[in-house]
């Protein structure tokens, strides 16, 4: 049983079927997840991804300056923490908001410390913002966050069950891996997080599993200790 995770969590899963805008039933759906690892008394910290409100890569295609595009994308991560924070305070979860960088009124500017006494208390915590820079993703900021926390490991919710070795959205014949090792992911270029991400990860040696956050029952397998996804240790 872990003591304390990271989870990442898609924007686009939250934005329901066509990925856009916030789904009741996915915000939902994450709130039940969520509530099972508080009731198993594990501490839980959160990183969202913003795909769903805007992505400042697509900002650049459309010939938005990079900085500014991610930056929108930093704060579409901030609105996804608020919507998932009133949602558990909503169903009893005690939760706090800490941000990259100052946005008053929203939550404080995140402090290891202060994040860490927050887990303790018995709160779930919110890392809201990416890492407060350009140019990195959020699955950069749920790597640096996961070190930050001292998390057990992190748990990467997409749609889609596990790290292939093609896409599978694509290809019916993509083979699915159960469990992988860090230099296994890089001598087979495998696609699982950006490569700061990744090797953010594998220098702090924390786990990562690979899941579907879609399926309601994958969560609760975790949490029971069943194989579900893909790990990479």
């Amino acid at each position: 049983m872990y003591k304390r995770i990271l989870l990442k969590l898609s924007g686009e899963s939250l934005g329901g079927n066509d990925g856009r805008g916030i789904d009741e039933k996915s915000l939902l759906l994450y709130v039940e997840q969520i509530k099972m690892a508080v009731s198993a008394g594990i501490q839980v910290g959160i990183v969202l991804g913003g795909g769903n409100i805007f992505r400042g890569i697509k900002g650049e295609k459309i010939g938005f300056d990079r900085v500014s595009g991610d930056y929108m994308g930093m704060l579409a991560t901030i609105i996804n923490s608020m919507a998932l924070k009133e949602a558990l305070v909503q169903n009893g979860i005690a939760t706090d908001i800490y941000t990259a960088f100052k946005v008053e009124f929203i939550g404080n500017p995140f402090v290891k410390e202060e994040a860490i006494n927050s887990l303790n208390s018995g709160k779930v915590v919110i890392i809201a913002g990416g890492t407060g820079n350009p140019y990195f993703t959020t699955d950069s900021a749920a790597a640096l966050r996961a070190v930050q926390i001292e998390a057990d490991i992190l748990l990467k919710g997409t749609r889609v069950d596990g790290v292939y070795d093609d896409d599978p959205e694509k290809n019916p014949n993509a083979k699915k891996f159960d469990e992988l090792t860090f230099e296994e992911v890089i001598n087979r270029n495998l696609k699982v997080m950006d490569m700061t991400a990744f090797t953010l990860c594998k220098e702090n040696n924390i786990p990562i599993l690979v899941y579907n956050s879609n399926e309601p029952e994958n969560f609760k397998k975790i949490l029971n200790g069943e194989k579900v996804g893909t790990i990479i240790k």
